[in-house]
């Protein structure tokens, strides 16, 4: 072969390209002999393949001849073409050449490249080179394309709840109730994000049983009005043993989400669906489960949607006391004449004024008056008593040198 073809991109380590993003690199000629080039072009296209049959899920690069496509990208853009009385420009001597080469991905409806187990979404970008009297020479690039899905969109912010309740055994066998309550605070989560599950399991019955937690991929591909469904578990937790009788409270037990590809939901014959399956394994019975739908995004979560919670969150404090519980019937206050001694209770003027009395004299009830003092600041501190108490004379003598004063 006198020519061998390459495509280099110029970013090799980004991940993928969404729509309206611009696709620079390079078309790589090495020549064994000279040659003149006609045109060298290149072209970006791919979609969504879909086929039932096993080995052939895979797309040809000229385009799949059976089972069902979908189209989503189809650009050309010339790099070289043949100008007439200037062939000399396109003559390329033996040795390296790079043509350099830069498009845009078109706005518009794009699909995150996928492949799954009865189809796939596969896009590619493709050089043809042509020359006079010899077939066109082609190589091809797979071209990632990302349809990017924010997990903070309002949509995808909003908790997800779901309970369930399940008697084991069956007629007069019944061993008593099961019930599962579960939670995530988001629909929305991205790669490598932890999901805090909140879950409550009572066991009624009298088997011990054991909760479990997992994340679910579920594939569904389409073909004429016929459906094929792949379900495959991606990662899982367990929680301990829960006795009869007893009950388990998860607070945020965390399961990491995995490197998957992001959700497809917008595709006429693939979607990419996932779930949090939260369930309990019962002995001798099903499972008792609920399922909690998950959308997995590009842009990850940025925590500013509850900002007043997360910034409360990084003070620590300490929430001992709610666990205290006051006591059904308060403990009476102390007798005044149980805290005062005798000789200053015998100093004390006695309260002789009537209450009606009272009310005469200040023109109101004495409630009102003594509403008036209860938002009232304390007194200030001395130690000096401004209302010492009464003190009755008395006579003191002395004697000195034999005198009495």
């Amino acid at each position: 072969m006198a020519v061998v073809m390459g495509i280099v991109f110029e970013n090799e380590s980004k991940n993928g390209y969404a729509a309206g993003e611009a696709v620079t690199g390079q078309v790589l000629l090495e020549l064994l002999e000279t040659i003149q080039v006609q045109r060298l072009r290149l072209q970006a296209h791919g979609g969504a393949y879909v086929n039932f049959t096993p080995g052939q899920v895979e797309a040809p690069h000229e385009g799949p001849s059976s089972g069902q496509f979908d189209e989503y990208l189809n650009e050309e853009v010339t790099l070289l073409t043949e100008t007439p009385g200037e062939d000399e420009n396109n003559t390329f001597s033996a040795g390296k050449h790079n043509i350099r080469f830069n498009f845009q991905v078109p706005l518009g409806h794009l699909v995150s490249t996928f492949s799954g187990k009865y189809g796939r979404v596969y896009y590619q970008v493709t050089a043809v080179l042509e020359r006079a009297s010899v077939p066109p020479q082609s190589v091809h690039r797979e071209l990632r394309i990302i349809n990017h899905i924010d997990v903070n969109s309002p949509a995808l912010l909003t908790a997800v709840l779901r309970s369930k309740e399940e008697t084991v055994g069956c007629w007069v066998f019944t061993s008593g109730p099961i019930s599962l309550t579960a939670k995530i605070g988001r629909k929305g989560y991205s790669n490598g994000e932890a999901i805090s599950i909140y879950a409550d399991i009572e066991n009624g019955s009298s088997r011990l049983v054991v909760p479990k937690a997992a994340i679910y991929q579920t594939q569904k591909f389409f073909i004429n009005g016929k459906t094929k469904m792949y379900r495959q578990m991606l990662s899982s937790v367990r929680g301990n043993h829960i006795a009869s009788g007893r009950t388990e409270l998860w607070n945020g037990k965390t399961l990491k989400v995995p490197p998957v590809s992001p959700s497809i939901l917008d595709c006429n014959i693939i979607r990419v669906e996932y779930s949090l399956e939260v369930y309990i394994h019962i002995p001798g019975a099903k499972k008792l489960k609920v399922e909690l739908p998950l959308v997995i995004g590009t842009i990850p979560y940025n925590g500013f949607t509850y900002r007043n919670a997360s910034v409360v969150s990084q003070f620590p404090v300490d929430m001992s006391w709610l666990a205290m519980t006051l006591s059904e019937q308060p403990e009476a206050p102390p007798n005044y004449a149980d805290v005062v001694s005798e000789d200053d209770l015998s100093r004390d003027v006695p309260l002789t004024t009537v209450y009606s009395d009272v009310e005469e004299q200040i023109q109101c009830p004495p409630f009102a008056v003594m509403q008036e003092f209860r938002f009232q600041p304390p007194p200030f501190y001395s130690e000096v008593d401004p209302h010492p108490c009464p003190m009755a004379e008395r006579h003191v003598s002395f004697t000195i040198d034999g005198n009495i004063i």
